[in-house]
């Protein structure tokens, strides 16, 4: 998300530019884990960076959304206090948001409360509302930021990890996974390892801790239940667990906040899932008889610290972009206008290119409108009369224009972040062999590459010599 965002500022610029991406496709990591929601910073720690740069983040992601067909939906939030301790913080809460430029923050009278949620649980003491908070799309953004930047002239590399740093004189020679790399300026926005990049830099300033968030997802028919992102009372460790309704017309409930050591631990448990029904059944009961459509867990890069750890190097001509958690949808594109500008202030040549190409991804959040729906569409072309996943009215025509797009999927999940294909009720059980035969037709893959067999796998099983096929 946010090394997309950066690519996309300098791309506005005369500069030669390379994104590189470790994962197979953009936003493949933790960015595709993000509880979505659009912050408005109204909780942040006042004087903070991450203050700052959310708020400003929530203004410019607001205006440049609906350009670029990001789909986000303002419905506002209320935070909920379910004892007489979370009640008490309330007017603190309000203080800080009125600190932080979020004076619209305001008590909700427990009669109100139950009027505007009547699904709501038992027991709640007190609430206030935050009418700037929303949701977007967490798959879109990156892509969309990438897609810019690429038709601004960034060249992106997928699937290269940087392995190693020397530094010369002359800049940076980056040893990867898909071969050397030279750079006068480097950018570290590497997400849960961009620790690891900065001590190659010379650096120890933070530890990136994975903190795991699982999730669960609810079926489409309990989007009624709510109206608005209902959040918790917030704690030093976490923002807590919430209920929210998501772009794609689901609900949402999650995340845990689980400390971990493997910063590639993005497994579910029982254990977690049981603590998050748990505490949906107190905020709204009637969520537990709903549909699970999915569960997922997504990893925040923790540090020690309270704030981003954003930091320019002049004389190294490097900037560490680390420590950006959830919050960092909302922020991106502030930290990218913040560390580009700081960027230049230490001596990087900005000089404007005229005109950059506009982008405009299709939008696939539910409260828009969609090809299927659309006789236009679907006049200019028949495909997008042809509908390919039934759960989430996916057309051929759709899967078939991401195939094509300016950064294609390379596998059936990247073609799911752009389309929403596979990822309704049946979770693929009935469109996954028509999906990845017109995957592989299009894209001219082998339906083994589609589906991410491994060389040497039949029917499920490695074969081993000597074995009967």
């Amino acid at each position: 998300m946010v090394g997309a965002a950066i690519a996309r500022e300098l791309a506005r610029y005369r500069l030669d530019c390379v994104l590189l991406e470790a994962g197979p496709d953009v936003g493949a990591g933790t960015s595709k884990a993000n509880t979505a929601i659009w912050h408005t910073g109204f909780d942040a720690k006042p004087g903070t960076l991450e203050a700052r740069l959310v708020r400003r983040g929530h203004e410019l992601l607001g205006e440049h959304a609906p350009d670029l067909g990001i789909p986000l939906e303002p419905v506002g939030a209320l935070l909920v206090a379910w004892n007489a301790e979370e009640l008490a913080a309330l007017p603190g809460i309000r203080e800080r948001a009125e600190a932080n430029g979020c004076p619209d923050v305001r008590p909700v009278a427990l009669q109100e409360l139950y009027r505007r949620e009547p699904h709501l649980g038992p027991g709640a003491t007190g609430a206030l509302e935050v009418p700037g908070e929303g949701i977007v799309c967490p798959w879109t953004t990156p892509l969309a930021f990438a897609t810019e930047a690429v038709a601004g002239g960034v060249e992106l590399r997928l699937a290269t990890r940087v392995e190693g740093v020397h530094q010369s004189p002359d800049g940076h020679e980056l040893a990867t996974t898909a071969g050397p790399v030279r750079a006068r300026w480097l950018v570290n926005a590497a997400g849960l390892h961009a620790d690891e990049l900065d001590r190659m830099l010379g650096h120890d300033g933070f530890t990136v801790t994975p903190r795991r968030g699982q999730l669960v997802v609810f079926d489409k028919l309990a989007r009624p239940l709510l109206r608005h992102i209902l959040l918790p009372v917030p704690t030093a460790a976490t923002k807590g667990v919430l209920v929210a309704p998501t772009v794609f017309g689901n609900v949402l409930l999650g995340p845990t906040a689980e400390d971990l050591g493997d910063k590639a631990d993005t497994a579910s448990t029982a254990e977690g899932l049981a603590g998050l029904l748990a505490k949906g059944a107190r905020i709204l009961p009637g969520l537990l008889a709903e549909e699970v459509t999915a569960v997922y867990a997504g990893l925040r890069a923790a540090t020690e610290h309270a704030d981003y750890q954003i930091r320019v190097h002049g004389g190294q001509r490097y900037a560490c972009v680390g420590g950006v958690r959830s919050t960092g949808l909302t922020s991106s594109l502030a930290i990218a206008e913040h560390v580009v500008g700081e960027l230049g202030r230490a001596g990087l040549p900005l000089h404007l290119k005229p005109g950059v190409e506009r982008v405009r991804m299709p939008n696939i959040g539910e409260a828009f409108p969609r090809p299927y729906r659309s006789a236009a569409a679907i006049a200019a072309d028949p495909d997008h009369g042809r509908i390919v996943c039934h759960c989430e009215r996916v057309t051929r025509g759709e899967l078939l224009a991401a195939v094509r797009s300016a950064i294609p999927p390379r596998d059936l999940d990247g073609l799911r972040r752009r389309t929403r294909v596979l990822m309704g009720r049946c979770q693929g059980f009935y469109c996954t062999g028509a999906v990845a035969s017109l995957f592989a037709e299009a894209s001219g893959r082998s339906m083994a590459e589609v589906l991410g067999v491994p060389p040497g796998v039949r029917g499920g099983r490695p074969r081993s010599r000597g074995a009967t096929p």
